[in-house]
């Protein structure tokens, strides 16, 4: 298990599929929120205490769940009060952890690397995509799970009628997966939409490995257009 602090509010914990094995859970645990998944929360919190300093919100946190395709969850800890509102926040909050999974997947490659502090892996989270640091960096995509069809509805019915973003549902089992890409969109529009599935749902993966991952397990339910499909 590994913890990584934020800021003062928010911690990332890393859990891997062997992990996960040990404690008899998946990321459907933590989804539906399971007896097994609290406890296994409280584990991580209370660690997180003794190993970073974390003080856990008196009332609420929100819990933001990331597959690692074949190596396991990350777990993204904050308070409720955490303003995710504007729109350049939720893609700093995406970049942020698309940095966070390519330190974790270096790591895993070369646990040697994480004795040596002094090196640069900051820099190889810059260049994830083959893309040069700054604005270009940005995600263009990402895809959220929601529980239940009416989630979705409900999430699609808010957004207005022309925004230009392509969409794809997959899904079965009541957890429902939504793409979404940028496309025409403006970047402000795009990540006010992604803050706003936020509302309904919950940020699944930004890497280029999520989709495919998708995909390959999941049934296509709406191949194209599935936000104006579902608005009806």
């Amino acid at each position: 298990m590994r913890i990584e602090r934020v800021d003062d509010k928010t911690v990332r914990c890393f859990l891997s599929n062997e992990e996960l094995e040990e404690y008899e859970i998946d990321y459907k645990d933590f989804l539906t929120r399971s007896e097994k998944a609290k406890e296994v929360v409280q584990e991580i919190i209370l660690q997180a205490e003794e190993e970073v300093g974390y003080k856990p919100p008196k009332y609420a946190f929100d819990l933001q769940i990331m597959v690692v395709p074949e190596q396991g969850l990350v777990l993204t800890f904050s308070d409720k009060d955490n303003d995710f509102k504007e729109g350049s926040q939720i893609m700093e909050y995406l970049k942020e952890m698309t940095k966070f999974l390519q330190k974790t997947k270096e790591q895993l490659q070369n646990p040697k690397s994480a004795e040596h502090p002094g090196s640069d892996t900051e820099s190889h989270g810059d260049q994830i995509k083959g893309k040069k640091s700054g604005r270009d960096d940005r995600p263009d995509y990402a895809v959220f799970v929601f529980e239940g069809i009416r989630g979705v509805m409900n999430y699609a019915a808010v957004l207005p009628g022309n925004l230009r973003v392509e969409s794809e549902l997959y899904g079965q089992d009541g957890i429902y997966y939504l793409y979404l890409k940028k496309s025409h969109a403006s970047y402000e529009r795009f990540s006010r939409a992604c803050v706003q599935a936020l509302e309904f749902g919950r940020l699944y993966g930004a890497d280029e490995n999520t989709l495919l991952r998708i995909k390959e397990h999941e049934p296509c339910l709406i191949a194209e257009k599935a936000l104006k499909k579902l608005r009806g």
